[in-house]
């Protein structure tokens, strides 16, 4: 049975894992050094809990208790109005409840691309914007891709925003993160992949005419700049999304990242 604390003061001390979830870089140091990340909504919640990531505590209300309590286990749950919820994360919790969970250490690169093995994954390099790593993500499980890389400087898909963005896909789709952006290629390569960067530039091969081998990394960059050069030159082959010529003769020459990461996704899983 849970534990069921009842807290009326928002300023309580054993409620610091939720204060302020809208300060991006206080939630950063603040869930780096604990090891946790927020959970926001019952469905996104019981997703997490099945994927195995342990409930470090549950703050609610009273009124959305029932539709959580056959998930929690043994966990601390805070019970507080909706004022003192607003009061510690800073906005009204339409959700209904915060779950803190414990992160889980990270595979390297290696060991998950030569565990099942995958044979087409995402790779995304320097996406900052939380919620468009948390949408590629749910494009990549909605259309079965395997695996996700991530750069070094790329988004946390455990934030807050990308996991409610992600609508829970974050656990659904495993993932690592390179430690050398430099030859992050290389031992993609080296693990037998051929690598396909995404660009806006209407040269390159139109993704559903290119051969694709028997394992496949598409590569995805940055939401201004695109691909590095570094990648681009690296890749095996330039792929874009074919435009429409009238759209591209008013200006309209690419898509915004998660668009163009859904048509890939389809066309590499072709």
């Amino acid at each position: 049975m849970p534990e069921l604390i009842p807290l009326s003061d928002a300023a309580d001390p054993r409620l610091a894992d939720y204060v302020r979830l809208r300060d991006v870089e206080l939630r950063k140091s603040l869930e780096a050094e604990r090891g946790l990340f927020v959970a926001e909504g019952e469905k996104v919640i019981r997703r997490a809990v099945a994927t195995g990531y342990p409930v470090r505590s549950v703050l609610t209300t009273r009124r959305w208790l029932p539709g959580l309590s056959d998930v929690l286990g043994d966990a601390r749950v805070y019970l507080v109005s909706d004022e003192v919820m607003e009061g510690v994360a800073g906005f009204a919790v339409h959700r209904g409840a915060l779950a803190s969970m414990a992160r889980l250490e990270l595979p390297s690169v290696k060991t998950l691309l030569e565990q099942g093995p995958p044979r087409r994954i995402l790779v995304l390099e320097d996406l900052v914007d939380h919620g468009n790593v948390g949408a590629i993500f749910r494009c990549a499980a909605a259309l079965g891709v395997e695996a996700l890389i991530l750069s070094p400087r790329c988004a946390d898909p455990l934030y807050r925003r990308s996991v409610k963005v992600s609508m829970g896909a974050v656990f659904a789709v495993p993932y690592a993160r390179m430690t050398n952006w430099y030859d992050g290629l290389a031992e993609l390569r080296a693990l037998g992949f051929q690598a396909l960067a995404l660009t806006p530039d209407q040269s390159a091969v139109p993704i559903e005419k290119v051969s694709m081998g028997e394992r496949v990394a598409l590569m995805l960059g940055s939401e201004g700049d695109g691909l590095s050069s570094r990648w681009l030159h690296e890749a095996d082959h330039a792929v874009c999304i074919a435009m429409s010529p009238a759209a591209m003769g008013l200006g309209v020459d690419s898509l915004n990242v998660v668009a163009a990461a859904a048509i890939a996704c389809h066309s590499l899983m072709r």
